[in-house]
């Protein structure tokens, strides 16, 4: 009997609740219901809710409270997208916004509906728990993840593990401070690894099986810092038995006296990476690691939560959709930019840019989120996922079907062939919502966005990352952006501070500031000018990366301030 037939009403692509999982959900949001309750009656004061709240992923921003809602591993199938295109209309100002962490966030959500909104997205197995607080956040896994060529195993099944260890973890439910986790069943780094607290990549193991690389102490923000490697080859088996060592040494040993260095990176760098590792791995030694072990048993347990897609492909849909693109050269650019090879034969992935020229990075409006919905189900088995670059993937689409999906996607205004591109910007959403913010993030994405907004330009240029965020807190990942442009208080004015070089893959750096913050307009003028250097200094095959490396900063320095 298949796999796919022994499993036949699972949806596909997230894992599937059980009682438990229900049950647990009923009773957290009955525990909420009555904690906004008591907040609304002057019961409990605002600082005495602030704890309970965002335990519960409610933050209060400038003009109103957000929710964040989490979407595990950025997983989830068209009732759950419905569901949460039903919250942006009924609850919000008609919108979601799709974070760097792979969840969804509603800026306007009044207290009072809080409760009502969280017992509705239960009914489809989802919440808002581990979006906020000092506990060990959404785990980030790669939007390929079952579907990409090159995977060795599929992260979302060990990112399900995760998920359920550190839910409720007596140990690690008060942590000096946010930890973030992101998995990679891939040697190539979709996740950036090398910039969270722990990233977990996949490696062949000399046996035929896989062995993870696990990094410890990346993070962006007020200090920025690459991850280091603290085991190269740590078998399947001991996965959550060594990331429970790590988490044991950081609780022990994290700074709970300044807010600014209780991150597990400065103690990383506090101890030095060799005393860090001697810590750890003499907390694993002294662990009873059977009760941790994942067994092939433990593993394939969760594997069957999954539901898996029944793949029919046609013995021509290669062929079919060569011929399409030969056939319309809009069509054959999207492809060219807006894929990513898949496992299966006759199957593609999609991702879908939510970035069109002149809008918001990773705003989709309800009648886009149902559009998603609607067609996942048509084209992808049901399953979207969402990225950390903010956009959306549908991880299985027939290659003789690619076409239609597009032609949609057209309809829906949802086909920008952008992915990779300077049009396909990361933001944050700035001082327009967040109260932590210096500048306004999306104003000057929209004008660098339409600035470029030439598809034939944009694939001139070629691959390239840029990243803006409204602070220091760098929720955009400015600092690994190839560009990254960074929100600054300037006497009273907003400014942009423009860093160039990051890199959030196997080849990860950390951008460098080029020269003093300027207003936003010439700040949208200055990376016109470095694009107008690169295109101008760039050899056959390189990246703006690869021509910044090469050459160093003084030519794009010189490109943006000599004249001034």
């Amino acid at each position: 009997m298949s796999e796919t037939a022994t499993r036949p009403n699972l949806p596909v692509g997230h894992y599937n609740y059980d009682q438990v999982d229900h049950a647990f959900l009923r009773e957290r949001n009955d525990q909420f219901r009555d904690q906004v309750a008591r907040r609304i009656s002057g019961e409990l004061t605002e600082d005495e809710f602030k704890p309970l709240r965002l335990m519960n992923g409610l933050y209060l921003q400038l003009h109103a409270y957000m929710l964040r809602v989490a979407i595990p591993y950025g997983t989830l199938d068209a009732r759950q997208m419905r569901m949460l295109a039903h919250i942006a209309r009924t609850y919000d100002r008609d919108y979601g916004h799709f974070t760097t962490r792979q969840n969804i966030q509603f800026n306007w959500i009044r207290l009072e509906d809080t409760p009502e909104i969280l017992e509705q997205l239960a009914t489809v197995e989802m919440h808002a728990i581990q979006t906020s607080g000092n506990c060990i956040r959404n785990v980030t896994s790669d939007e390929y993840a079952g579907a990409a060529a090159d995977e060795l195993v599929d992260p979302r099944v060990h990112a399900e593990i995760l998920r359920q260890w550190s839910t409720l973890h007596p140990e690690f439910t008060f942590l000096p401070r946010k930890f973030k986790i992101a998995i990679s069943g891939s040697p190539q780094d979709r996740v950036a690894a090398r910039f969270h607290d722990i990233g977990v990549v996949a490696h062949p193991a000399d046996n035929g099986g896989v062995r993870f690389q696990v990094f410890v102490g990346g993070g962006m923000g007020r200090t920025p810092i690459i991850g280091v490697c603290i085991h190269d080859h740590l078998p399947e088996e001991d996965l959550l038995a060594y990331l429970e060592a790590v988490l044991r040494v950081y609780n022990a040993y994290g700074r709970r006296d300044n807010i600014y260095k209780a991150r597990i990176k400065i103690l990383v760098q506090a101890l030095g990476p060799d005393t860090f590792r001697e810590k750890v791995e003499a907390e694993f030694a002294a662990m009873d690691r059977a009760r941790y072990r994942l067994t092939p048993e433990t593993v394939d347990a969760i594997r069957a939560r999954f539901g898996v897609p029944n793949f029919n492909a046609p013995a021509d849909a290669a062929d079919r959709l060569a011929a399409d693109r030969r056939a319309n050269p809009l069509f054959d650019r999207w492809v060219r930019t807006n894929t990513h090879p898949h496992r299966a034969p006759g199957y593609i992935c999609v991702a879908i840019s939510v970035k069109p020229s002149g809008g918001i990075p990773g705003d989709a409006t309800s009648a886009q989120l149902d559009a998603l919905a609607d067609l996942a189900e048509r084209f992808s088995f049901g399953e979207l996922r969402i990225t950390h670059m903010q956009n959306v993937v549908f991880g299985h689409v027939r290659q003789d079907e690619v076409l239609a999906l597009w032609n949609a996607l057209v309809a829906a205004e949802l086909a920008s062939p952008n992915l990779g591109l300077i049009g396909d910007i990361i933001a944050c959403p700035g001082l327009d919502y967040c109260a932590l913010a210096n500048a306004r993030s999306i104003p000057i994405a929209q004008k660098i966005s339409a600035r470029f907004a030439d598809p034939t330009l944009q694939e001139q240029i070629g691959k390239i990352n840029l990243n803006i965020s409204g602070c220091i807190n760098a929720c955009g990942h400015h600092h690994a952006g190839h560009i990254g442009i960074l929100g600054v208080d300037k006497k009273g004015e907003e400014a942009f501070q423009i860093t160039l070089g990051g890199s959030a893959h196997e080849d990860a750096s950390i951008g460098q500031i080029i020269g003093p913050a300027l207003p936003e307009d010439d700040a949208v003028d200055a990376v016109a000018h470095l694009i107008e250097a690169y295109l101008t200094h760039r050899t056959e095959g390189e990246r703006f990366l690869d021509t910044y490396r090469r050459l160093g900063a003084a030519i794009f320095k010189d490109s943006v301030y000599a004249s001034a």
